[in-house]
């Protein structure tokens, strides 16, 4: 009989990669360095200083890797050291616009100039209202205000007093009325009612109404002439207003322009506001001072010449033109500013106008603009989170537009989407130059790209951060220095050397591979603060290797529960796993189970029926859709191998069905398909797979077996039922040979291994695996063509043979004659 090939059993040094603490030189973390450069990042680092470097449109980032592989430090590390050599942007401030008020102007000052501007422009104010009333009050403008008024009156009485003397000459008076002026004739002092002129005679009242008509031609005619001097007076008057004002503030305003002289928009907006206080020197007059009664109230027409100043009440909103809003102060910064914003919705980035209500309505003013982060950010860089800009309204095509457009425009949401129903303010543009960090996961970058076709345009530059770093013995050094910098930096004990090893190897661990470690410095720094604790717990002065496991070991007892009931349904036979003895067609294969964040192997029997059939290997998991699209393309490769091995002359007449047992849920990856494979050639060639052993890896058309993941929690899955039921020393798991590189398995693992008591195989080939499995040879084919005797592969050929004879026989049986064919 053929001596079967069997896969090579794993030594005990092959399952997990320790980590000598000898040989990272320390004894402490406290006798470490902190790196000189960012661990394990190359490629990422690489691009950051390319992207940072280049003065380019479009050149912005997309940071693209996992959540917690240190994206944000990293970045924020390289772009605090580059900002920090940059050139401090100006301040920008918002100021009122004279000739279009809901179009506030942008004024640029450089850093540290806008706090003071703005200062300056209340103290301005401030004292103009002080320094206007005193000056109207003084003896000089009262005086000069006398004359104005003397000359309105004289020329009032003047007007009049030739109609007057007329009409008092021929008994006319003249009154004045609602209505306006009225002629009224007198007799004996006394003025005569209609009713009484009625009874006067006919020739009388004629003569009357005719001198009537003639007074009031000639009142209508002195009438005409007093609004031409009334304008004259009050153009003197308005010019005496403004160089009382002139007088008043004008020094004020020209200290001013000499502290600004170096600012041509400054010096422009000076000069708008001395304007303004000259046409509006009323409104700095305190209430009931404004004018004398003779040229507010013109004598005899009852209308006011006075003007209305809108705007103005009581609560002094008006003088909040003359404020500065002062919506980016870059004076206390040294170089371009960093800025995260966490919450990149529309109106964090590009800014927002406030409304107060007054008298029941909403109302708003310059002074209620309010920045955004691209405001902020403005001649630095701004890191956002690529996920929440894109799930936010009208975040992402703003971002975009701002970019292309170099400009921050101010826009409310209800303006975007043209239903505005709220007048507001259109601040002025704000010019921008930045660049902006994205910050996501790989999938959202490839998204990206392939759907937005301006992405390309506007994020050029990848920065792709990697998972893990290759554990050489300079990486391991370099991450020791790196966790010592982690420690000190959260103010944690010193880590032992022995620490730092377990926590290498726990990275390991974490990366799946025992040549590489993880670069996942959110769980490593949870680690290391975890371990701290347990070593508070237990008093040492220093972070022991004991501390860490305890860290290890506790984080997974909090997320084990849905573990230890499902080991528990198999220890009480709910769930049926064999762990000893042999079947036909059956087999125990392993699957991963995660849930939140732990990962765990959990053991699952497969079966398989073969029967006369016409080649179709039947997923059942798939038929009842519980079986994703890897899965199925699994078990169709076995289909493929099946024919291409066996009876290549003659159709496969096969029929077989395969299932997880008991599977509740749904089942993808292609990780069970040689362990399928095994159960179809045990049901064929009718021999028995010991259940002793526990497989997993995928399998190709060539019968090769191939690397799969979670090895680790698969091995320890089916080691954990073994050691709940007792382990026997013949129990094991076959794994792909290319897995073992993976290999970080649990300490009682290994050492069952070193004890004789559990086993890991390496499995290269289908060939060895069923041997294995079998304890018979797999068989090859010899010169003949033919599988040696005795062999499973012989075996399963036989079995295969026999059912495309069947086949055959059916066929023909089935068929008409030629007799039949000639009666029909």
């Amino acid at each position: 009989m053929t001596e079967p090939k069997l896969p090579r059993s794993l030594a005990p040094d092959e399952l997990r990669r320790r980590c000598n603490p000898q040989e990272l030189g320390f004894r402490t973390t406290d006798d470490l360095e902190d790196p000189l450069h960012i661990v394990g990042q190359s490629r990422a680092v690489d691009a950051i200083r390319f992207a940072v470097g280049i003065d380019r449109e479009g050149y912005n980032m997309f940071a693209a890797g996992p959540s917690g592989t240190g994206k944000h430090s990293t970045l924020r590390q390289f772009l605090e050291g580059r900002a920090t050599k940059m050139e401090t942007p100006p301040d920008v401030c918002y100021v009122h616009n004279f000739e279009n008020p809901h179009r506030p102007n942008m004024i640029l000052l450089p850093a540290g100039k806008g706090a003071p501007f703005r200062r300056d422009m209340a103290q301005l104010v401030e004292l103009a209202q002080a320094a206007i009333p005193r000056a109207f009050e003084g003896e000089e403008y009262r005086t000069r205000r006398r004359e104005l008024d003397a000359r309105f009156h004289a020329a009032h009485d003047r007007i009049f007093a030739d109609v007057q003397r007329e009409a008092t000459e021929k008994s006319i008076a003249i009154l004045r009325t609602p209505a306006g002026l009225a002629l009224a004739p007198i007799r004996d002092g006394e003025i005569v009612s209609p009713e009484n002129f009625s009874k006067w005679p006919e020739d009388e009242q004629e003569k009357t109404r005719q001198i009537i008509t003639e007074l009031q031609e000639k009142l209508h005619a002195a009438m005409a002439e007093l609004p031409a001097f009334e304008r004259d007076v009050r153009t003197q008057l308005r010019e005496l207003n403004q160089s009382i004002t002139v007088f008043a503030v004008g020094h004020l305003i020209d200290d001013l322009h000499d502290r600004y002289g170096d600012l041509p928009d400054v010096q422009n907006y000076l000069d708008q506001v001395r304007k303004d206080l000259i046409e509006h020197a009323d409104a700095f007059m305190r209430a009931g001072e404004s004018a004398s009664p003779g040229l507010e109230q013109a004598e005899g027409d009852g209308e006011s010449i006075g003007e209305t100043l809108p705007g103005m009440d009581a609560s002094g909103q008006f003088f909040k033109r003359y404020a500065v809003n002062l919506l980016v102060d870059n004076g206390r910064r040294q170089g371009a500013p960093v800025v995260y914003e966490d919450l990149p919705n529309l109106q964090s980035l590009i800014g927002r106008i406030e409304h107060v209500a007054r008298f029941g309505a909403l109302t708003t003013d310059l002074t209620l603009i309010q920045p955004g982060a691209l405001h902020r950010a403005n001649g630095g860089y701004l890191i956002l989170d690529a996920e929440k800009v894109l799930m936010a309204p009208f975040a992402w095509e703003t971002l975009k537009r701002a970019l292309k457009s170099h400009e921050i425009r101010i826009e409310s949401p209800e303006r975007i989407m043209s239903v505005a129903t709220t007048i507001t303010l259109e601040p002025e543009s704000v010019p921008l130059n930045l660049k902006i960090v994205l910050l996501g996961d790989r999938m959202i970058y490839y998204l990206l790209s392939q759907h937005d076709a301006e992405f390309g345009e506007l994020f050029k530059v990848e920065v792709d951060f990697e998972d893990t770093m290759t554990r050489s013995p300079e990486n391991v050094k370099m991450f020791a220095r790196f966790l010592a910098k982690v420690i000190r930096h959260q103010k944690l004990r010193p880590f032992e050397a022995g620490a730092i090893a377990r926590v290498i190897e726990h990275a390991s661990r974490m990366a799946e591979d025992a040549e590489k470690v993880s670069t996942h410095i959110r769980s490593l720094c949870d680690l290391l603060a975890e371990s701290d604790y347990w070593a508070m717990t237990n008093e040492n002065a220093h972070v022991t290797a004991e501390d860490v496991q305890l860290a290890i070991d506790a984080k997974i007892r909090r997320a084990d529960r849905v573990r230890q009931l499902s080991y528990e349904q198999i220890a009480r036979k709910t769930i049926l796993i064999d762990t000893k003895g042999a079947a036909v067609g059956q087999v125990n294969g392993l699957s991963v189970m995660q849930l939140g964040k732990f990962p765990f192997g959990h053991p699952a029997r497969i079966t398989a029926r073969v029967r006369l059939g016409r080649g179709q290997v039947v997923d059942i998991e798939r038929e009842v859709e519980l079986g994703g699209p890897l899965h199925s393309k699994g078990v169709l490769i076995l289909s493929a191998f099946l024919g291409a091995r066996y009876c290549q002359d003659m159709p496969l007449s096969l029929g077989a069905s395969l299932v997880f047992e008991q599977s509740y849920g749904g089942v993808d990856g292609d990780s069970a398909s040689s362990a399928e494979l095994y159960a179809l050639l045990s049901a064929l060639a009718d021999v028995p797979i010991k259940q002793n052993l526990a497989v997993t890896g995928s399998v190709n058309q060539h019968g090769q077996v191939q690397a799969i993941g979670g090895v680790n929690e698969k091995i320890e899955g089916f080691f954990d039922v073994c050691s709940q039921a007792g382990l026997t020393g013949d129990q094991g798991v076959m794994i792909p040979a290319s897995n073992v590189q993976h290999l970080m398995l649990r300490h009682d693992v290994v050492e069952a291994v070193r004890a004789g008591r559990f086993h890991i195989h390496a499995v290269a080939t289908i060939d060895e695996g069923i041997a294995l499995l079998t304890g018979m040879a797999a068989g090859e084919r010899g010169a003949d063509g033919k599988f040696a005797e005795g062999t499973i592969n012989a075996r399963v050929e036989a079995r295969l043979a026999g059912f495309a004879e069947s086949a055959r026989h059916f066929a023909r049986s089935a068929a008409p004659d030629d007799g039949d064919h000639r009666r029909h």
